[in-house]
């Protein structure tokens, strides 16, 4: 298992998941979104993983949504920066 490679997944997905389903101005496919979401599903097959960063919200995590994921602080800070980078530069 990589502690680091599942930190990151969760994060993207946390971000991305915001832009979709928040703010409606998605930065990435849905197709890529699935990339990510069934990595994060192998990586954690053997069910709930603890690392410390969002263990409760990816814990069943099955990759078919990312409705239910949080938009706390953390999330949407990091989603706005990465929309503000992105629209200065389309």
């Amino acid at each position: 298992m990589s502690t680091e490679r599942i930190k990151h997944l969760r994060s993207m997905l946390l971000i991305h998941s915001y832009l979709y389903y928040q703010m409606d101005d998605p930065l990435i496919s849905d197709e890529q979104w699935q990339v990510w979401a069934e990595e994060l599903k192998i990586l954690q097959k053997d069910g709930n993983i603890t690392i410390g960063w969002y263990d409760k919200e990816f814990a069943d995590w099955d990759g078919t949504t990312g409705v239910h994921l949080p938009g706390d602080k953390w999330v949407v800070r990091k989603a706005l920066n990465l929309w503000s980078y992105a629209n200065e530069n389309r």
